[in-house]
């Protein structure tokens, strides 16, 4: 199952890695599209900027960053100050991991639940992006999915420090 879960965080990553760098190409061809604007304005012309291009990447971006949280779990990459957790004994140390992969599970099931209840509201006031005109609601699915993942994977990391507490 801990497999599992890490081959999926793993796979969400990826996946969110390619929506940052698809953002990061729009970004690179939109202003190109501005220098290419600020030339042609130079002999009476223009050149126009992507159209949308705001919208996109605050929609992309949302996921893209979402998606990246659960495999941060399983290397531990949340912050930590292990600074001062070596002045106590190592049990104190596992409860303390314990304790604070508990409230992690905690707060991603929390947000979660609220991006659904999110999801909800825009899938019912039926909003979109202001230039694009695109849905909102499918680009809380993949924030959903990575929360509940992110509390899998806090969850199977509890377990398993338990064993040792």
């Amino acid at each position: 199952m801990k497999r599992l879960l890490f081959q999926a965080a793993s796979g969400l990553a990826v996946l969110g890695g390619v929506l940052a760098l698809l953002i990061a190409v729009v970004t690179i061809v939109n202003v190109g599209g501005f220098a290419i604007d600020k030339i042609a304005r130079l002999f009476g012309g223009n050149f126009p900027a992507i159209l949308g291009y705001e919208d996109f990447v605050s929609l992309v971006v949302s996921s893209a960053a979402l998606m990246m949280f659960p495999y941060c779990q399983t290397r531990y990459g949340h912050v930590a100050v292990d600074v001062f957790m070596n002045l106590f004994p190592d049990w104190f140390g596992r409860v303390v991991d314990v304790v604070s992969s508990t409230l992690m599970t905690a707060l991603a099931l929390f947000l979660g639940y609220m991006m659904i209840r999110g999801l909800l509201e825009v899938q019912g006031d039926n909003a979109m992006s202001a230039i694009l005109g695109w849905q909102l609601w499918p680009f809380y699915v993949p924030g959903i999915i990575s929360m509940f993942l992110w509390a899998l994977v806090c969850m199977t990391q509890i377990f398993e420090r338990n064993a040792h507490v």
